[in-house]
């Protein structure tokens, strides 16, 4: 079943969603199918991961984990340590990779998950190597370098020091070597060559070790980009990954959202906090049940908008903590009702129309979404 052929009833299957305010329906089928075009777009040089960090996006680590192991998924890449040893006990098999790397003190918490770090910085690497010496056998690692990012990673030089300490090298036992690109979705910025050939560099000081330097955005600049694998993830999710063309990738969310109250207005009224809008004619509001603490942005005021039906709705006043108000009033009668719901994406808006209307990205909005959402999930087995 795609999102734009879900109905509230399809949605209402219990007791809490009957009495959420709002419903977000996640397509795990979606993001398998993506995670599969990805991969077949890379293939057969290199492979894809699945990045999963921060909750999958904001959609749920444990049951996006679970759908893209059932697809055959084996890599998983995760910000935190925390990250990594909450999807350990039902990924027994799988490789987890932390990108942050291990803080001080914090490192026999990987060896003891068997979480594979990237090392980010010499003294990451250091204490690893120390770790290594008291475990008594080499630790695998990711070596990330930087070239061009000026974030994370080892510096021209520090790479070069690294690579003639054969010591080390023994002790850490790389597995890969990773960057990561500043605008791979300009397909046109000059930086993308240069940190290509700057990462084609860095590799040259460790011959034979595996590389991966495209993300999402990374895998569309074509193969000189995706080394040995490559790790998408907001492509997983549904988000635009270039901005040129169509968006290849699947939708993956839909957001409905309960009207409680429909009234009429006259013209002059103000509405909502601050008075930022004043009716200009008689009409009539819907009030939703979805504010700024369940992720739609104040900068949304008098400027984005929701679909009821086939109909677009401007959204109207500031957003307020719980609510959102909608002007409702060229709708055909009875449309707008207590009950009914107006969406806000996957509808007649994707998640990147609505990050744009926030004057934000997807990767933001996706992030965002709150815990108070009603979260229906679909599919999520193996095909």
């Amino acid at each position: 079943m795609t999102l734009d052929k879900i109905t509230l009833e399809d949605q209402i299957m219990t007791e809490s969603a009957k009495r959420a305010g709002a419903l977000l329906t996640i397509n795990l089928d979606a993001i398998v199918a993506n995670w599969r075009l990805l991969n077949a777009k890379v293939a057969p040089a290199s492979r894809c991961a699945a990045v999963v960090k921060a909750d999958a996006y904001g959609l749920g680590s444990a049951p996006v984990t679970s759908a893209l192991y059932a697809a055959g998924c084996r890599r998983f890449v995760v910000a935190t340590l925390d990250e990594g040893l909450f999807l350990r006990p039902s990924l027994a098999d799988a490789e987890i990779f932390i990108l942050s790397g291990p803080f001080a003190g914090c490192e026999r918490d990987f060896v003891a998950a068997d979480l594979t770090p990237v090392l980010n910085s010499p003294e990451q690497i250091a204490r690893w190597q120390a770790t290594a010496h008291q475990s008594g056998r080499p630790l695998p690692s990711v070596l990330h370098v930087d070239t061009g990012m000026s974030r994370l990673g080892l510096n021209l030089r520090e790479t070069q020091v690294l690579a003639e300490d054969k010591r080390t090298l023994t002790a850490i036992q790389p597995i890969l070597l990773m960057s990561h690109l500043a605008c791979a979705d300009i397909a046109s910025h000059p930086l993308n060559h240069q940190q290509l050939s700057a990462f084609q560099a860095a590799r040259a000081h460790f011959p034979g070790l595996p590389g991966s330097l495209a993300a999402s955005s990374g895998i569309f600049l074509g193969p000189d980009w995706h080394a040995d694998w490559c790790r998408p993830g907001a492509a997983l999710y549904g988000l635009r990954p270039t901005m040129e063309g169509p968006n290849p990738l699947h939708p993956v969310v839909r957001l409905d959202c309960r009207i409680i109250q429909v009234r009429d207005i006259d013209a002059g009224e103000s509405v909502g906090y601050g008075a930022t809008h004043r009716a200009s004619r008689p009409g009539k509001l819907a009030t939703v049940a979805a504010g700024y603490a369940d992720g739609l942005f104040r900068t949304l005021g008098n400027r984005g908008y929701g679909h009821l039906g086939k109909h677009r709705v401007p959204l109207v006043g500031r957003v307020s903590m719980d609510l959102i108000i909608f002007d409702v009033t060229d709708l055909p009668e009875g449309l707008a009702a207590p009950g009914a719901t107006i969406n806000l994406i996957g509808g007649g808006a994707s998640v990147d129309d609505f990050g744009q209307a926030a004057g934000t990205i997807g990767y933001e909005v996706l992030t965002a979404l709150g815990r108070r959402y009603h979260r229906h999930y679909l599919g999520g087995h193996a095909q």
